[in-house]
């Protein structure tokens, strides 16, 4: 639900609130452990100390008293047994479980550093635009192309959802590692066929060239009598 809807929506019953519809009311007490907000409904939400802020709260008090009127967000709700969960951290518009390798958002930079700049896409962490993902530019300073502020269209290349890290890139490159593959695939086929065309021509590899069947038949003949003389010889030898 967008935060235009949840403006033009007041709810009047339990029943009809949902997560992360934005509210306002009233701080009606606090305690130990958290603060009751009168939402103008039949029950009364309560904001957990830990939802107070995105950093450490020690005391409730240290951050919202009685009267105040509070910006919250539904987180959970419960009709049956009337309970409204509510926080002031305002969620995230894309969930960790939502996002996805290859993904386009458009996104605004809120930090920056000589490496590459850091993207809100929506998301409960920023994802980091490295210099060299950068549109396919030499990059050394990210502050010779943005400022602080400048939105981007990014696409997630790599996440890691135990370190909470997203890999930007604003190109529209993709993984060529397949085209590479099929390039060499195609240069395979075209070798083999054109050994298939040769063999289609009748053309064969070269051989070695033999000596004629003449020239080997004569040197069996010269060899023949070769071996005969010396028969010859050592039996003239042996009548002696």
């Amino acid at each position: 639900m967008s935060e235009e809807q949840t403006e033009e929506i007041r709810p009047t019953s339990i029943s009809q609130l949902r997560p992360k519809m934005r509210l306002e009311g009233v701080v009606r007490r606090t305690e130990l452990y958290g603060a009751f907000i009168d939402l103008g409904l039949e029950r009364d939400g309560m904001v957990h100390i830990s939802q107070l802020s995105d950093r450490r709260v020690d005391k409730v008090t240290d951050v919202v008293k009685e009267g105040d009127r509070v910006t919250v967000w539904v987180t959970d709700v419960d009709p049956k047994q009337g309970r409204i969960a509510l926080t002031m951290v305002e969620p995230p518009q894309v969930e960790w479980r939502d996002l996805k390798e290859g993904q386009v958002y458009t996104g605004r930079i809120i930090r920056m550093e000589r490496y590459g700049v850091f993207v809100d896409i929506g998301a409960s962490r920023p994802g980091l635009l490295h210099n060299r993902e950068m549109g396919g530019r030499v990059v050394r300073d990210p502050s010779e192309l943005f400022r602080v502020g400048d939105e981007v269209e990014v696409r997630i290349t790599a996440l890691d959802r135990q370190k909470r890290r997203i890999d930007l890139t604003m190109e529209d490159r993709i993984d060529t590692s397949s085209d590479e593959d099929e390039e060499d695939e195609e240069e395979r086929l075209t070798a083999l066929e054109l050994a298939f065309r040769r063999a289609e021509k009748g053309e064969r590899r070269p051989r070695k060239r033999s000596r004629p069947v003449e020239t080997r038949r004569g040197v069996r003949t010269a060899q023949e009598d070769i071996f005969r003389r010396t028969l010859e010889q050592h039996g003239d030898e042996r009548s002696l």
